[in-house]
């Protein structure tokens, strides 16, 4: 049998319910360090930015688990990369409850965001070898596993952290990783079809004209990445301790993280149908100004009832804008530069998370509540529109002057 009968057939759907399953485990590490921080907080009596700092190294280890372990999927296959990386995960959760130091939690915290990078973009990259016709909302579905395991796992963690330690919860997450991923990988046994079977297209897609060169647009995208993920993680790193100052508690904070995300999965597969139709520019800055308005809401609003509801269009206003820096770069790069510089945007804006979470807990400390922080949050955000409006602009100049 050809590749071309594997392509969007029926094991191709089964194979994404089982990507789907997989990274709704395995991305549990980025979350669970953001419901345990005020535990962790008031365990060892240290700062927000202190209690932040696991959660930055959670990212660090996530950016370089995607380069790392994406390339151990070309080699070796997906199941392999997977059982590995379920197995670093468990070693890290173990590890970390065991930590008697903050310094000690945030070094394992890289450990678990390295295998935790397993579940996102390599899983992403095995998926997209199976469709063809149905690429764009499989590569949706599966990117949105991320965000599914951020509306689920808060919500379990949180009611299990009401009842027991930080500590106990990541042993209980250990056994949950290794039980659920290392059986669901060897599902993916199955290898990716040649590609040499097939079906060519007669159509060739050019890349959009644009005044910049291929480097200057790439570090444009880079610090358009670092500037709109600074502003998306003030609320999604901080959102439980924010509830805990309120005096709402962890729990409302986890559940307000839940439904922030939850809507994040909605705005992911609308983006990428508006995206057919409008492209990725247009699509992110779409994204990146609903995000802008939602950031303004928090400032004025702090009442239990409010912040959920401020929390969902949160959610339904950015799910949408890391995955549309692929689709620019697509449209405005080679296909045969696609796959590098997609990795470099990519990990640009894993460490603008990671600056941001840190970045807002550091203001936190000096000015004594989150206003600032998310006013610094609004400001890295209009440095990512003004790029994205240059973009725009610069594409519309160059299409221009060629007709």
């Amino acid at each position: 049998m050809t590749a071309a009968h594997f392509l969007d057939s029926r094991y191709s759907w089964l194979r994404l319910g089982i990507t789907l399953l997989i990274a709704t485990v395995g991305n549990v590490g980025m979350w669970a360090i953001i419901v345990i921080m005020p535990a962790v907080q008031a365990e060892f009596g240290i700062d927000r930015a202190g209690a932040a700092f696991p959660y930055t190294m959670t990212m660090v280890g996530f950016a370089l688990g995607n380069f790392v372990i994406g390339r151990a999927v070309d080699r070796f296959g997906v199941t392999v990369a997977l059982i590995g990386a379920a197995a670093t995960i468990a070693a890290g959760y173990t590890l970390a409850s065991f930590s008697p130091t903050v310094q000690m939690l945030a070094a394992l915290q890289l450990l678990i965001g390295f295998g935790t990078a397993a579940s996102f973009g390599p899983l992403i990259a095995d998926i997209s070898h199976w469709f063809q016709r149905s690429r764009g909302i499989a590569v949706a579905i599966a990117a949105s596993g991320n965000y599914l395991s951020g509306a689920i796992w808060p919500m379990l963690l949180g009611g299990l952290l009401a009842d027991t330690s930080w500590r106990m919860v990541y042993v209980a997450l250990a056994v949950i990783t290794i039980v659920t991923m290392i059986p669901l990988s060897m599902l993916l046994r199955r290898r990716v079809p040649d590609q040499a079977d097939l079906p060519t297209t007669t159509a060739r897609i050019i890349p959009r004209a644009i005044s910049f060169t291929p480097s200057q647009l790439q570090w444009l995208l880079a610090l358009a990445g670092v500037g709109c993920c600074v502003a998306m993680s003030m609320p999604q790193v901080h959102i439980v301790s924010f509830c805990v100052d309120l005096g709402y508690g962890p729990a409302v904070g986890a559940e307000m993280l839940s439904l922030m995300l939850m809507g994040g999965v909605v705005s992911r597969l609308i983006s990428g149908l508006i995206a057919d139709r409008l492209g990725g520019v247009k699509t992110l800055l779409i994204g990146s100004a609903l995000q802008c308005v939602a950031l303004f809401l928090y400032l004025p609003f702090d009442g239990m009832v409010s912040l959920y509801v401020v929390s969902l269009i949160f959610g339904l206003s950015q799910g949408g804008i890391v995955p549309s820096y692929a689709l620019i770069v697509r449209e405005y790069l080679p296909a045969k530069e696609a796959g590098a510089r997609v990795g470099f945007v990519i990990m640009a804006t894993i460490v603008g998370m990671a600056l941001g979470g840190w970045m807002s807990g550091w203001i936190y400390d000096m000015t004594g509540s989150y206003q600032m922080a998310f006013l610094n949050g609004i400001g890295w955000n209009f440095l990512n529109i003004g790029i994205m409006l240059l973009i725009l602009m610069k594409g519309r100049r160059r299409r221009a002057a060629v007709v």
